[in-house]
């Protein structure tokens, strides 16, 4: 995610909707060649209530990005073996608001809006490997939807971030970034037009998204059609360190955002709004599995 950063019978049918489309997948997909890659963590979200906290932590507040949203950890739950990302439209005073603040965070009296994000940060991270995501996205004004991951070591930008899949204004996104001249980030950006695919059609189904990261290259894939292909060499970030960030761990994200710099207006768009996941999966080949180790053999020393 960029600069690291109505009620009623609606409701009802929202809800009836939500239920008739949200079905995990009956069988795995063709994820791997199982004679280069192996499993090495998942989640498969078929417990009950709030996500797995061995897995997953919770961010809180408002976060990044002057988004609308205030994270809490209750809207994100697991159901009929789904993870549920919900936003809300909800009206509270602002814990942390102080009066003529100039911090976004503090300069807001009220809550307007509610989401969640979880990561695996402090948990898991991984150098290397097949990520994949099958998830629905809904494609309303304003909601900025996505699966990214962050490097374990150093600040944002230098740090590097991976966008699997964002969604925002019409747009699906396939990121990368490193750090760039006068410490800005450097942008490796493809973006597809969610109506060349279909639109609202589109959307009303679960896709897969993937990314194959390896010492030579970064591929993003939606569908199993590439969108995105980065060589790990135009990635040094231009520091002069010689620190390329997407040679360390990354943990990964997963979060539905509302407005702020990139989202859009959320004048138009119906609450509670969903971002549902069947499914998150990490493989390495052998070869990097033992590179996983050495490294936290490392860094734990």
């Amino acid at each position: 995610m960029r600069n690291f950063l109505k009620a009623g019978c609606f409701a009802t049918c929202f809800y009836i909707f939500i239920s008739c489309n949200t079905t995990r997948s009956s069988k795995a997909p063709n994820d791997i060649n199982s004679d280069l890659y192996q499993l090495v963590w998942s989640d498969e979200f078929d417990g009950h209530g709030s996500p797995d906290t061995t897995k997953w932590s919770f961010e809180n507040g408002f976060v990044r990005n002057e988004e609308h949203q205030w994270y809490q950890q209750q809207n994100a739950w697991q159901q009929n073996g789904l993870l549920v990302i919900e936003a809300r439209k909800e009206l509270r005073q602002n814990p942390v608001y102080k009066r003529g603040s100039h911090d976004w965070r503090h300069a807001r009296p009220n809550i307007e809006f509610t989401s969640a994000s979880i990561n695996t940060s402090g948990k898991y991270s991984w150098l290397y490997g097949r990520f994949v995501m099958r998830g629905k996205i809904n494609i309303s004004d304003g909601l900025w939807p996505a699966w990214w991951t962050l490097g374990t070591q150093g600040q944002w930008p230098a740090n590097g971030e991976i966008d699997i899949m964002e969604y925002y204004r019409r747009m699906l996104l396939a990121n990368i970034a490193s750090l760039g001249a006068d410490n800005k980030p450097a942008w490796f950006t493809i973006t597809k037009s969610v109506d060349s695919l279909g639109g609202t059609k589109w959307a009303a189904k679960f896709h897969v998204w993937r990314m194959d990261w390896d010492e030579n290259q970064i591929s993003l894939y939606l569908d199993d059609v590439l969108m995105n292909r980065v060589e790990l060499a135009k990635l040094v970030n231009h520091d002069g360190s010689g620190i390329n960030a997407f040679n360390q761990p990354h943990y990964m994200l997963l979060n539905l955002a509302l407005g702020g710099q990139n989202g859009g207006s959320l004048v138009n768009t119906d609450f509670p709004n969903r971002f549902v996941i069947d499914y998150v999966r990490v493989y390495q080949k052998k070869k990097d599995q033992q590179k996983n180790s050495n490294m936290e053999n490392h860094i734990g020393k």
